[in-house]
């Protein structure tokens, strides 16, 4: 895979790892990063290959937020000035979303301090592993800063309104492990363990038929922006168009002829 400058992008068996490495600066999002995280989606998702993906940081930082000094410096601007920073947010924006509709599982692996626009990176992968050490929190009003990807949309319809808001309000950081029960995080484990545990869960996933998991990944997203019936209603359209798969196919033959299937992804 491509060498790349603010992340490291690298091929694990089937799964994508994406190492946001800026630890200097806590894994902040710059315009470098941002411009690197966009490519690598867009490469992972032209890749049939690659069938799970996971993104971590390195240092003591999962990712702070955004590097709003560096856009600002950048520009030659102040705070207050010209603004500076839209583009820079648009791309943020962007790059999130993207990674939101990315059509495979992705995994966020939390090796430490989670804020801001990093939470807001969390939130668009569909699982969140956490090490032990990991804080979370939103902190755009500790700094005047309204959320832009997510950080005010999103969280609440992870946590709910009520924990959304003390977020959103104190600009707190709670240790990983109190936003489990909250169903934001899925799995808090020591911090020697969490790449070998993610690297498991990845290796398990990817077993799975890519069509299915591509089909499930957009059902719930579509579903949990309808009515249940109406949910329920696509379900079923979407199984309809499944059952003529080939990986249902080779899935019911694998399990009476009781081997391990061959998906194939069609």
């Amino acid at each position: 895979m491509e060498v790349m400058t603010a992340i490291l992008l690298e091929r694990r068996g089937a799964t994508a790892w994406i190492t946001l490495n800026r630890p200097e600066a806590m894994n902040a999002l710059s315009d470098t990063m941002c411009s690197e995280l966009l490519a690598a989606i867009e490469q992972i998702e032209r890749d049939p290959q690659i069938r799970v993906v996971v993104l971590t940081g390195t240092g003591r930082a999962f990712c702070a937020g955004a590097d709003l000094k560096g856009v600002f410096e950048s520009a030659g601007t102040e705070p207050g000035a010209d603004d500076p920073m839209t583009a820079f947010l648009d791309l943020v924006a962007g790059m999130i979303d993207r990674l939101r509709a990315l059509p495979k599982p992705t995994i966020a692996a939390l090796n430490g301090l989670t804020m801001a626009g990093g939470l807001e990176l969390a939130m668009a992968c569909d699982l969140i592993i956490a090490a032990e050490s990991t804080r979370i929190g939103d902190a755009h009003a500790n700094f005047g800063v309204f959320p832009g990807a997510g950080g005010a949309a999103v969280l609440p319809r992870r946590i709910g309104a009520t924990a959304a808001k003390y977020l959103l309000f104190t600009g707190d950081t709670m240790p990983a492990r109190e936003l489990v029960p909250l169903g934001l995080v899925n799995r808090v484990v020591p911090d020697a363990e969490l790449v070998p545990t993610v690297e498991k869960l990845a290796s398990r996933i990817a077993s799975k038929s890519p069509l299915v998991l591509r089909r499930m990944k957009q059902a719930v997203a579509d579903g949990l922006e309808q009515p249940q019936a109406s949910a329920l209603r696509l379900e079923r359209l979407v199984l309809d168009a499944h059952r003529h798969s080939h990986d249902i196919q080779e899935g019911l033959a694998a399990f009476v002829g009781k081997r391990a299937p061959e998906f194939k992804g069609y």
